[in-house]
């Protein structure tokens, strides 16, 4: 099988924006309790958070984390987890039927996210609680001092505000499973007000609504439609949510997944961008997905089996195992994105640590591993910064169970002026060939490549864990490749991600 793909320096999208490459924290299982805050662990510091969670989110220079959920946030009393904590008291997390102990609240995630050299997107509750709280909550993080909940701050051991820039109006509020789930015109309004309050206080703030939390519900397009009739002019960026898995155990077919993806950003830049029509607005919002990862659910991954294993602290939820064909379709969620950079400003990977995770901890001990949803977005942080190209591809189709004319090949590049060098990130979504690839680079004048990274197994359900924590990784290409007038051709495992990295200058 052959294919040809052409990088042009002409073909820009738009710069990248940092903040593609977020994550998400929620009080979840074993997200906070075990994952960012585990004390009984021999690799915790000084403040219960491990170290080793800390080193891979500065490693990777994850720009921002939202926080603190995720269906949590729509039962959550922020208060509840300020002061000391002595006096903090239980909740029930109604979401996921746990009892919340508030150990880790406000300031100790903003402590967490210092010493990981990143910043923190806060969700506020929209659900069971309202604007007037979000308004204390923004005071409490933001206001310097002289007003009630700045002191209060103050009087806490934290005399700096922290700054938080993106502020997310509440989660998912179009699904009928949120605590307190508004219709679209109510939601619109609460929203609306919020934002002004938030503006208010500091116009610089980066507001983000909730849009259609799957491509699957039914108000995809009325939804927005009917929160933006209020919100447009106060927002800055509508977030949607997306998961993929395996439904159907067919692995070809589960590559096409992506084209999903397309279509579901082709959908939200249209509602939003016929709503800058109908308010005739010369504002332009863009699009967050503030949730988006593969979800393939293990039957153990919830380990509660009997009525009194529930409404515990941190139990263990959503442990997924993720196999290399996740990792297939991770890298090809990354590609959908950046093939939009244009409109897509926000992505955080869902989660971070333990629960649906990339990155996974021995709760209570020293031991974590990277998972092979990992290794794609590792390579996108470290190398899809810069502008991104549109990456034309020329290659064989094939339809599937569910997709038709899914494209052999998936493709872009990302190209890094400052530094001078030019990245394409591709896949071959065939299963049983190899493909002969060729780059054509002239418009860079005389490239040559720096490495060519592969992730590949033979065995589409291969995954990591505590025991092979390397089952799955990448590796430097050992095929052949040919540099010839500005075109290179080489060669693409079947089912691989790759990573072909070119010096331009």
């Amino acid at each position: 099988m052959k294919a040809k793909l052409t990088v042009d320096k002409a073909y820009r999208i738009d710069r990248v924006s940092d903040h593609l490459y977020d994550a998400f924290v929620e009080h979840l299982g074993r997200d906070v309790y075990g994952g960012v805050y585990d004390p009984e662990s021999p690799v915790a510091d000084d403040m219960g958070f491990r170290k080793d969670l800390l080193q891979m989110v500065r490693d990777l220079k994850i720009p921002q984390v939202r926080y603190p959920g995720g269906n949590f946030c729509s039962g959550y009393q922020w208060e509840d987890g300020i002061g000391p904590r002595e006096n903090r008291p239980r909740r029930l997390d109604l979401a996921f039927q746990s009892m919340e102990t508030n150990e880790i609240g406000v300031n100790e995630f903003q402590e967490w996210a210092r010493r990981a050299g990143t910043e923190t997107m806060m969700t506020v509750n929209m659900g069971s609680r309202g604007v007037q709280d979000a308004r204390n909550l923004f005071e409490y993080c933001n206001f310097p001092a002289g007003s009630y909940w700045s002191d209060l701050r103050i009087s806490h051991g934290y005399k700096e505000p922290y700054g938080i820039k993106t502020w997310c109006l509440g989660n998912e509020m179009d699904g009928e499973w949120q605590i307190c789930h508004w219709s679209a015109d109510l939601y619109g309004q609460k929203a609306t007000e919020t934002a002004k309050l938030f503006k208010w206080m500091d116009p610089e703030t980066e507001i983000i609504m909730c849009g259609t939390s799957s491509p699957g519900q039914s108000t995809l397009g009325s939804w927005e439609r009917g929160v933006l009739e209020h919100a447009y002019e106060h927002v800055d960026l509508m977030d949607m949510h997306i998961y993929f898995k395996n439904y159907i155990n067919d692995t070809q077919n589960y590559l096409g997944s992506a084209l999903t993806f397309d279509e579901y950003i082709k959908n939200g830049i249209a509602a939003l961008d016929y709503m800058k029509v109908i308010k005739k607005s010369k504002r332009t919002i863009n699009l967050a997905f503030n949730e988006w990862n593969v979800w393939f659910i293990l039957e153990d991954t919830d380990r509660r089996k009997a009525k009194e294993d529930f409404w515990k602290p941190a139990p263990s939820l959503l442990e997924d195992y993720f196999t290399f064909e996740d990792a297939l379709v991770v890298g090809d969620m990354l590609i959908s994105m950046l093939k939009r950079a244009d409109r897509v400003k926000t992505a955080c990977i869902s989660q971070l640590v333990n629960v649906n995770a990339p990155f996974m901890t021995e709760v209570g001990g020293p031991g974590s591993w990277k998972q092979t949803i990992f290794y794609p977005y590792m390579h996108a942080c470290l190398y899809g910064r810069g502008t991104a190209v549109q990456t034309p591809v020329e290659c064989e189709l094939y339809d599937s169970k569910e997709f038709c004319d899914v494209p052999y090949l998936s493709a872009v590049s990302v190209w890094d002026e400052e530094a001078g060098t030019v990245t394409v990130f591709a896949i071959n979504r065939s299963v049983k060939e190899q493909m002969e690839l060729t780059c054509d680079l002239r418009s860079y004048g005389d490239p040559c490549l720096l490495e060519h990274l592969v992730l590949h197994d033979e065995d589409p359900k291969a995954h990591n864990s505590l025991a092979e924590p390397e089952r799955v990784k990448p590796v430097n290409s050992t095929l052949p490749g040919k540099m010839d007038k500005g075109c290179y051709t080489t060669s693409l495992l079947p089912m691989s991600w790759n990573v072909l990295r070119f010096s331009c200058k």
